[in-house]
């Protein structure tokens, strides 16, 4: 049999060491290759080591930047050189969605575009770049074979804004697995007391701030962990210089060990999710499939991403009446939702037949 080809468009790259949209790539080639001839853009200098091929995926490198300004130009340059010689372009995000009504008359090839999480409205936008986004994502609605969507908001907001069905197709989550403690113990001398963990990007929307404050400004007798890229941006470094000497905050820079992240994650006594942008964020569905008790930002992705079964909170306030009540709250019965829910809506199996499914059927 023939395959058709699939070309893979916007994310750092693969083996995945960076993001949601990397990961959730990372786990579709266990599956998709069986189905697809897929090539796959990179940027360059994030691998120094350049692999031909990984999991049966082509790999091509880009010398350009894949986040930031400068998405608008990798995403672009990576449609362009799909132009011919696909049966498929899976975009995701919207960042070079400009470039999409350009390419369509040069390509038969069908146009996925994954629209992320309402990228416009993170608060780490000014407002040229928020207007610039919304109207990239309007063109990726309207020129595009089909949208995907990752949460049950997202779907309705692409029905709602623009009259247009989408594909909804969250996160897998069942590579996370718990990890023994003791194997750590030297190394983090608080893995067996009560903590708070949270891991993810250092960046406005994801309510980093608000959170330490709680955490620093009162007398809380559970320390807050948090691992991010402190040092990816003046606001991180920032948060980073105030909070890190405080007496119940632990800060660490990124940890890409996979076991040794997951030591952390899987031994806190509660998960913190304080994203408020987004649609089914990895690291929240990550959270759920390894049964953790999740304290999350009220707004309707998360809500939906948990089925309104964990903790909730809105604000700074919230929070705090949250953490004082934590011995008030079902831990046991909050932690086996969340696993069970996770198991049976965010498998990678699963999430790979959706998408072979979505394919066929444009």
């Amino acid at each position: 049999m023939i395959k058709k080809k699939l070309a893979i468009v916007g994310i750092v790259g693969v083996p995945a060491n960076y993001g949601g949209f990397e990961t959730l790539v990372e786990y579709l080639l266990d599956i998709l290759p069986k189905y697809y001839d897929i090539t796959i853009y990179c940027q360059s200098q994030s691998y120094p080591e350049k692999l031909d091929s990984y999991k049966g995926a082509k790999l091509e490198y880009l010398n350009l930047k894949a986040n930031g300004v400068q998405s608008v130009i990798y995403d672009s340059v990576s449609l362009w050189k799909s132009v011919s010689g696909f049966d498929y372009i899976l975009i995701l995000g919207v960042s070079g969605a400009i470039t999409i009504p350009f390419i369509k008359p040069f390509t038969s090839a069908k146009v996925i575009t994954h629209i992320d999480g309402l990228e416009w409205k993170r608060d780490k936008w000014g407002s040229f770049a928020k207007r610039f986004l919304k109207f990239s994502e309007a063109l990726a609605v309207k020129f595009s074979d089909a949208i995907i969507s990752d949460n049950k908001h997202i779907y309705d907001y692409v029905q709602e804004e623009y009259g247009k069905e989408s594909h909804l197709i969250a996160y897998g989550a069942n590579h996370a697995t718990s990890v023994d403690p003791n194997l750590y113990e030297k190394k983090y001398a608080f893995i067996h007391k009560p903590y708070i963990f949270t891991v993810c990007r250092i960046e406005p929307e994801n309510n980093i701030e608000m959170q330490l404050k709680v955490f620093s400004e009162n007398n809380l007798e559970i320390p807050y962990v948090i691992v991010g890229n402190w040092n990816s941006s003046d606001y991180g470094m920032r948060l980073y210089e105030q909070y890190s000497t405080k007496k119940n905050v632990i800060l660490y820079n990124p940890i890409y060990a996979t076991e040794e992240l997951n030591v952390l994650r899987s031994n806190c006594h509660y998960y913190l999710h304080g994203h408020s942008a987004g649609g089914t964020n990895p690291s929240l569905v990550e959270a759920m499939y390894l049964g953790l008790p999740i304290i999350a930002f009220g707004v309707n992705y998360n809500r939906e991403t948990t089925f309104n079964q964990a903790v909730y909170f809105n604000d700074s306030d919230e929070l705090l009446q949250q953490l004082l009540r934590l011995k008030e709250f079902d831990r046991e019965a909050i932690s086996k939702d969340m696993y069970k829910l996770a198991r049976k809506n965010y498998s990678w199996k699963a999430i790979n037949k959706r998408y072979v499914k979505m394919l066929k059927s444009i």
